[in-house]
């Protein structure tokens, strides 16, 4: 029981750039998402179940959440369903926050593989590193 509670508390916790900040949450047609900002990056991780949701819609939910929360325009939102990261233009001049899309090559090794009980499709652990 303590090793389920644990892993449910689990859920909504913030990645390391929004650790200790603030959660507002916000519900965008349908999908509750605990939304930090930190600077020009914002976080929004969905915190509603729902069966086998897709990111293009969590994507644009999650963005709309992310502008109503920061105040600034979405540039960018990338992630999966459960945690997506935005870039945020707030005004001002561009940053190296700007740089985080991966470029170049990359030469990448399968930690683990498993089948994902809610979705019933095959999950890769991957692990790069540029080239």
């Amino acid at each position: 029981m303590l090793l389920f509670l644990t892993v449910l508390a689990a859920c909504n916790t913030a990645g390391p750039r929004f650790r200790g900040l603030p959660a507002t949450t916000v519900t965008i047609d349908g999908s509750t998402f605990d939304v930090r900002v930190n600077g020009r990056l914002a976080e929004a991780i969905r915190t509603n179940m729902e069966y086998a949701p897709r990111f293009g819609p969590v994507q644009s939910r999650a963005g709309k959440a992310m502008q109503l929360v920061s105040g600034c325009t979405v540039k960018e939102v990338r992630g999966d369903q459960a945690v997506a990261l935005g870039i945020l233009d707030c005004g001002g001049t561009p940053s190296d926050i700007d740089q985080l899309q991966p470029q170049g090559e990359y030469e990448c090794f399968s930690i683990d593989r498993y089948i994902s009980p809610a979705t019933n499709e095959v999950v890769l652990d991957l692990d790069c590193a540029p080239v």
